[in-house]
């Protein structure tokens, strides 16, 4: 019998450490993640886990 797999990613809410902007980034980001409203780079993207350059504030189920 064939089980669903549980995801290994997850998104989470990231507060910008310059302007304190929050927004929600996927934990496995393909791409840089800027901050919306200053621009300033918040992740970058590793192949796997990105790497997170803000406060990670809450991780969503």
């Amino acid at each position: 019998m064939n089980s669903i797999r549980e995801p290994t990613s997850k998104f989470i809410k990231i507060r910008c450490p310059k302007c304190k902007n929050e927004q929600i980034m996927f934990g496995k980001t393909s791409t840089g993640v800027k901050c919306l409203v200053c621009e300033k780079p918040l992740a970058e993207s590793t192949g796997g886990k990105a790497k997170v350059k803000a406060r990670i504030l809450e991780v969503l189920e």
